[in-house]
């Protein structure tokens, strides 16, 4: 018959991605004695040093990232790769997880880094999970991404709005020898003063709104790749283009190379900027209502 512990130790565990830990237990009032009673009756299951899972050992990647979290001492954070995945850049959850805590810990089935500088800032909780920042996690792999890979994580992670060039810029002022820093200070120092994307699509919609354009089907596909915009019966494509998430050489490639799949697959592009779109709406507008009749035969 399951005890008031039992109870307490499965409501804990439900916050907890399925785990608990001794200290946890301990404070729950239970004794070494109890704990050890449940391993033997398969109620708990040792997963790393002083942490349990509750009824079964987690399957998910999401809730065994979090148990390799718990296992580092709460300050300890997801980080690095397992970080990258978190976040959404990432598709795939890499083993084994990678945590930073600010002593050298030993887990087996962890890879843990030790950081003394890591501040509060430096951490966020997301999908209930404690992880490096945006910011801390795009600086602690840049040293191990290529240009590309390099450059698409940021632009994700700001189209996302995960991430703002001004985190970026705060965290490298006080990031001084960090390995990755100087992959980084790039996209700060040719940052320009453009809109976020969020704010680009909502000022995008106004002006649709202003101008009197027919609804297009916004952030849809057309031959395989994402469209900001797409006017299906006239078949063009707007794209938004801030100078934040296209600035890569890299980037401005793929750009062009995405148009002209596109454009064999039938659809024109046109593409919009942030400054066209907010310092010359008028002309903008007239050029796309004529791009559009045309289209429109």
């Amino acid at each position: 018959m399951a005890s008031i512990h039992d109870a307490e130790i499965a409501s804990l565990a439900r916050r907890q991605h399925g785990y608990v830990t001794r200290r946890q237990l301990l404070n729950l009032g239970l004794g070494r004695r109890a704990i050890q009673y449940r391993l033997q009756t398969g109620r708990l299951f040792a997963v790393y040093a002083g942490v349990y899972a509750v009824g079964h050992r987690p399957t998910l990647p999401i809730d065994r990232a979090y148990g390799a979290v718990l296992a580092c001492g709460p300050a300890a954070v997801l980080s690095h790769g397992s970080a990258m995945t978190l976040w959404g850049v990432w598709k795939r959850w890499d083993v084994p997880f990678e945590v930073t805590a600010s002593w050298d810990f030993r887990r087996p089935g962890i890879r843990v880094h030790q950081a003394r500088s890591l501040l509060r800032k430096d951490a966020r909780s997301h999908l209930g999970i404690r992880v490096t920042s945006p910011a801390r996690t795009a600086l602690d792999m840049a040293p191990r991404l290529r240009d590309k890979p390099l450059d698409r994580a940021i632009n994700e992670l700001l189209a996302s709005n995960f991430l703002r060039i001004d985190q970026l810029a705060e965290l490298l002022g006080r990031s001084n020898g960090h390995p990755g820093a100087g992959r980084l200070r790039p996209f700060v120092d040719d940052a320009r003063h453009g809109m976020t994307r969020s704010e680009l699509e909502r000022t995008f919609r106004a002006f649709l709104k202003r101008f009197g354009f027919p609804q297009p089907e916004l952030n849809t596909s057309v031959a395989g790749y994402e469209v900001d915009a797409l006017f299906r019966e006239q078949r063009v494509i707007v794209e938004l283009d801030g100078y934040d998430w296209h600035r890569s050489r890299t980037k401005f490639e793929s750009d062009r190379d995405r148009d002209a799949n596109t454009l064999i697959a039938g659809f024109r592009t046109v593409r919009i900027t942030d400054i066209r779109l907010t310092s010359t709406p008028v002309a903008e507008a007239d050029r796309l209502w004529r791009i559009l009749r045309d289209a429109g035969g």
